[in-house]
């Protein structure tokens, strides 16, 4: 009976509604969007993933198995995934698995991310394709778990095993045996300008090697070796295809970023968690500050860079990144989406501290190698791609990532074909079915509380359109909401498509605008978007030039140069990476004047405004190369008579 009353009372009891206002401004915080932010990833074949449906221009081939994929044998090794076995990727002809993703992504209009092993072992099958793994029964037989013969590689107490022979289910190579594989899919697909593979991944997750890839790496990554490996596989991916774009490092999560796994052992043992040994070998670099400037540094030396984009791995640490659909663990995801974007948001798993992930490698990127693009290459808020709140949390990433210019970022993994997961994809995508996407040019929509309430918006380039993104999060509770719009003209109703927990996306009525206004209600886990057609939005970017620069008589520089636009240029900004910015004398003919760079390379980046906001800006590397007094020439000898 108890259960009965309380269902009737859930039944009878009015939905809850809170009020919320959405401010845009379509001159405010305007900057492409890059489309590659919208990448997904493979782990095994896409048998039943359809990317061309999301729309998707990015694809990644990565995870713990890649590491020891031998394309000879088309084969790859499970790792501590799944009980150390090497297995099959399909028939025996070299490369036929990856051929295929790539066969695949290409089709459907993605761009293939592939990722090169630099472990230093490969799998190894038995003659007919036989499975090999790395703990058998007759070796360890005290193991917690079999499949078959094949053993977990940990002791009944969970505690892992030592002492695998890496030889057993795998063979070792080096750089040279992988310059094989890009040679190719060179010829095979041809170079990264002419159609080909664009991006080569260096590895995965290095420092948890140790532990994922117990049997054949025990050892702690450090530093030095770290970058090693790094730049000897760009350097040989480079020597194949000088176009491809190397992808790195791939680190795991909060630790890596900050250690090496050899410091964080040492840090573990002695609980000296600042003066680390690889961090006080190397200037007090943390791990990903010391990676960007040994690259940094190579360039310097040799003129060739080998990194081209920047990249890390980052999961949510507390209960987000699981099955769960219990109301606690959803307000977790609702609110930790802030690590990406927020400075003053404390993460509230044992992390502890201002995560601020894009601005944060923004920065490490300013300081140690300026102009390198960045990326997020596996992250995830949730499995249960079924789940609505999986579906709400996903899209606010999306939108963060956009609205925070990330340059690229593939989720972990493609989100399963016709979930409602996957729908909240295409309404960034594909809303339509016609490959209709939200816009290219992210303006600022202010929302007062994002944890329940979050809201995106753009101009899209193609038929000026303003796109405003709406993610009701709150569960139980729908928003009714007014939206107010700055600086943009619309010349019609908004359209509006929504995704709700039903898993269809519906376009609903049209939503009408009076005095630049309009206001709807938001389901509760709802995604709405809204399509305005306006015809006055300026979506072309302004021009700019720097014409010269001069060393003065002082030691200051001074730069001069253009800007143009058919709107006019409203102001030039300046900003010296990890430096002072300000703004430049002048508009369509500027200056920067007496401004002061640093010993060695100097970057400095000059952005043009137009008068709808509009940014463009280009990049000058100076080296400042600051000389002593010329040497004194040594005094003649005087010869000796006689």
């Amino acid at each position: 009976m108890r259960k009965t009353v309380l269902l009737l009372t859930l039944l009878l009891t009015p939905a809850l509604t809170a009020q919320t206002t959405i401010n845009v401004d379509a001159s405010q915080d305007r900057h492409r969007i890059n489309p590659n932010v919208y990448g997904v990833s493979h782990y095994i074949y896409p048998t039943n993933e359809n990317i061309a449906g999301l729309n998707t221009p990015l694809a990644r081939y990565g995870g713990n198995h890649t590491s020891r994929y031998n394309w000879q044998q088309n084969a790859t090794n499970r790792a501590r995934d799944y009980f150390w076995l090497s297995i099959p990727d399909g028939a025996a002809i070299p490369a036929d698995f990856t051929d295929r993703i790539i066969d695949h992504d290409k089709a459907a209009g993605a761009q293939p991310m592939i990722t090169v092993p630099m472990i230093g072992w490969a799998a190894k099958v038995g003659p007919n394709g036989q499975q090999l793994f790395s703990y058998p029964r007759s070796k360890f037989p005290n193991q917690s778990d079999f499949l078959g013969d094949a053993g977990s590689g940990f002791y009944p107490d969970y505690s892992p095993i030592y002492g695998a022979d890496p030889n057993d289910a795998n063979v070792p190579v080096d750089h040279n045996f992988q310059r094989g594989w890009i040679q190719h899919m060179v010829q095979k697909y041809g170079g990264a300008n002419a159609g080909g593979v664009r991006y080569y991944i260096l590895d995965n997750e290095y420092s948890l090697w140790f532990d994922t890839h117990r049997d054949i790496h025990p050892a702690y990554t450090d530093y030095d070796g770290t970058f090693a490996k790094m730049s000897t596989y760009a350097k040989m991916i480079k020597e194949v295809d000088p176009n491809a774009l190397v992808v790195g490092p791939e680190e795991w999560g909060w630790t890596a970023y900050n250690w090496s796994q050899a410091d964080l052992q040492s840090a573990i043992r002695t609980g000296e968690w600042v003066n680390t040994p690889d961090r006080v070998k190397h200037g007090g670099l943390w791990h990903m500050q010391f990676i960007l400037q040994a690259f940094h540094e190579y360039e310097q030396k040799y003129g060739q860079r080998l990194l081209d984009v920047f990249t890390v791995h980052y999961y949510p640490q507390g209960n987000e990144y699981s099955f769960s659909t219990d109301p606690q663990v959803q307000q977790e995801r609702n609110r930790s989406t802030r690590s990406l974007w927020d400075p003053n948001y404390t993460d509230t798993s044992w992390i502890q501290d201002q995560v601020n992930l894009v601005a944060r490698m923004r920065g490490w990127v300013d300081k140690h190698y300026p102009g390198t693009p960045i990326g997020i290459t596996e992250y995830a808020w949730c499995i249960n791609d079924d789940y609505i709140g999986c579906a709400t949390a996903s899209a606010d990433v999306w939108g963060i990532f956009g609205r925070e210019n990330l340059d690229l970022a593939t989720r972990w993994t493609t989100p399963g074909n016709g979930t409602v997961t996957y729908k909240a994809l295409q309404m960034f995508r594909n809303y339509d079915g016609n490959k209709s996407t939200f816009g290219d040019i992210s303006v600022r929509a202010a929302a007062p509380n994002p944890d329940n309430v979050a809201a995106f918006a753009s101009i899209r380039t193609s038929d000026k359109a303003m796109t405003v993104m709406l993610i009701n999060k709150q569960i139980g509770t729908a928003a009714t909401t007014t939206v107010n719009l700055a600086n943009f003209t619309p010349t019609g109703s908004a359209q509006r498509w929504q995704l709700t927990s039903s898993n269809v996306i519906t376009a609903q009525a049209a939503v009408a605008i009076s005095n630049n206004s309009l206001s709807l209600t938001l389901p509760a886990q709802s995604i709405t978007l809204l399509v305005i057609p306006g015809n006055s939005a300026d979506v072309i970017d302004p021009a700019i030039v720097v014409n010269s620069e001069a060393l003065n008589a002082n030691g200051t520089w001074t730069f001069s140069g253009s800007a143009s636009d058919a709107s006019g240029i409203a102001r030039v900004t300046y900003r010296i990476s990890d430096g002072p910015s300000g703004q430049a004398s002048g508009t369509t003919s500027w200056t920067v004047p007496n401004l002061t760079l640093n010993k060695g390379w100097n970057y400095v980046t000059f952005t043009a405004y137009d008068n709808a906001g509009n940014p463009k800006s280009v990049m000058k590397k100076v080296v400042y190369q600051v000389m002593g007094p010329p040497p004194v020439p040594p005094a003649k000898k005087k010869r000796s008579v006689g």
